[in-house]
């Protein structure tokens, strides 16, 4: 049976492994590590999924802003969502998500951002580009996987900059 925790409970050189599982270990020059680069990982929205002891799953989310010429707008990057291989295709990475966006939506709610599958986050989460557009991000990205999910009443700039959001 998996079973979703806290990320804090997983140990950190075993969420390494299984994010270079996942992505390789070329993951680290991605546009998405320069976009949180300096911050930590909000331990209220991360977590990581467990088959007994074994750690087969993880979800990271980080503090970043979109600046614009007139403001900051805080928001959450979302990812990476990795799942072990061999797991890949169980929902594992759902039931993260799903865990995830309740715990979000228990704070009231936070502007989440993310480099994805449009299809399969805007079918399952209600993520979209739609706002995205005009939004600069540090390095490359496919524009039509610049996602966004905004709770009902925010309105966010249609132009600005994602930088990570680090606290002093």
């Amino acid at each position: 049976m998996v079973k979703i925790v806290p990320l804090n409970q997983a140990d950190p050189s075993a969420v390494e492994a299984l994010l270079d599982g996942a992505f390789g270990a070329g993951r680290r020059g991605r546009t998405a590590y320069r976009m949180r680069e300096g911050t930590k990982a909000i331990t209220e929205l991360s977590f990581a999924a467990f088959d007994g002891d074994r750690l087969i799953g993880s979800i990271q989310c980080w503090p970043v802003v979109l600046l614009t010429a007139t403001a900051a707008q805080p928001m959450v990057m979302v990812g990476p969502v990795a799942v072990d291989p061999a797991r890949q295709r169980d929902g594992i990475g759902r039931t993260m998500m799903r865990a995830m966006l309740a715990a979000s939506d228990g704070q009231g709610g936070h502007v989440l951002t993310m480099i994805g599958d449009p299809e399969y986050y805007g079918r399952f989460f209600g993520f979209s580009a739609d706002a995205t557009g005009g939004w600069d991000v540090p390095g490359p990205v496919e524009r039509h996987r610049l996602l966004a999910r905004v709770p009902a009443g925010v309105t966010m700039a249609v132009k600005g900059r994602i930088a990570p959001r680090v606290h002093a």
